[in-house]
């Protein structure tokens, strides 16, 4: 109905519609948590994709269907008596209550820092979270720091997560120069095997560098996913404007030479403003 306004428990009484035996849908019936996993990436990167292109009436729309992802999860679990959304919610509220003692200090929804004391510095911040989620992964059972680091993660962000995640133990350059040097290790290495012509040992040092360089990333503060996805897009735009002056002159990509080429690339340089919000 044009107006009306739906809360969190319509949306958990629409879920338990869509799955109800008998008058629900069948394709929603027949999911399960495997089959799920796939669209709840898609949605994930429908969520990124939106805040790339600054889109926020679309990452409204795209929140939403993430938030459904959640939802569908919470249903199956309340199916097999695993668990429910409000168990997820009381869990997650907890958690990042006592993830943030500098702002719920005696570890209740309603207690607060006194006004005017001293405000805490991001870097302990950072070191209390890590010593925090370290005592978590311990009560779990988890032998290594690295051990909750998904493997389904994108690599260059499971390389920068398992980066992090050593350096907050002390395994880390002291600056950026040592990062720099590594760099030019790993060239070297990566040239060696180029010249040796090892196919298995060219993946092995590209994969080196490509390593090293999320490292050199981290040092400079920069996320290494952005950085990409930024030199992805802005590659795009550049070949989007070669193939449009082509067409202009009736011809394609496959009709020029790689000096031809390289000329409108350089155009394109000149030409195209990188979109980024």
């Amino acid at each position: 109905m044009a107006g009306t306004t739906y809360t969190i428990d319509n949306l958990c009484y629409l879920m338990e519609r869509l799955r109800r035996p008998g008058t629900g849908c069948p394709w929603d019936m027949k999911q399960t948590f495997k089959t799920l996993a796939p669209y709840t990436l898609e949605e994930a990167y429908e969520v990124i994709d939106a805040i790339e292109h600054g889109d926020y009436g679309q990452l409204k729309e795209e929140s939403g269907d993430l938030l459904f992802q959640v939802i569908f999860y919470s249903q199956l679990g309340k199916e097999r008596n695993l668990f429910d959304f409000e168990e997820v919610v009381s869990l997650l509220v907890k958690k990042l209550i006592s993830r943030h003692p500098h702002v719920f200090p005696e570890g209740t929804l309603t207690s607060e820092r006194q006004p005017g004391g001293a405000e805490p510095n991001e870097q302990s911040i950072k070191d209390n979270w890590e010593s925090i989620k370290q005592g978590e992964r311990r009560d779990k059972g988890q032998a290594s720091i690295l051990d909750d680091i998904p493997l389904g993660l994108p690599a260059l962000t499971r390389a920068t997560k398992l980066q992090k995640r050593a350096a907050s133990h002390g395994f880390d350059w002291p600056d950026i120069q040592g990062v720099l040097e590594k760099i030019h290790e790993e060239t070297h290495e990566l040239n060696e095997a180029i010249t040796g012509g090892e196919a298995d040992a060219i993946e092995e040092e590209l994969g080196d560098v490509l390593f090293t360089v999320v490292n050199l990333c981290r040092h400079l503060k920069v996320d290494a996913e952005s950085a990409l996805r930024r030199s992805s897009a802005k590659f795009e735009q550049r070949i989007n404007h070669i193939e449009q002056s082509l067409h202009h002159r009736g011809k394609t990509m496959v009709d020029m030479s790689m000096e031809q080429l390289d000329d409108l690339w350089t155009e394109a340089k000149f030409s195209v403003v990188s979109k980024h919000p």
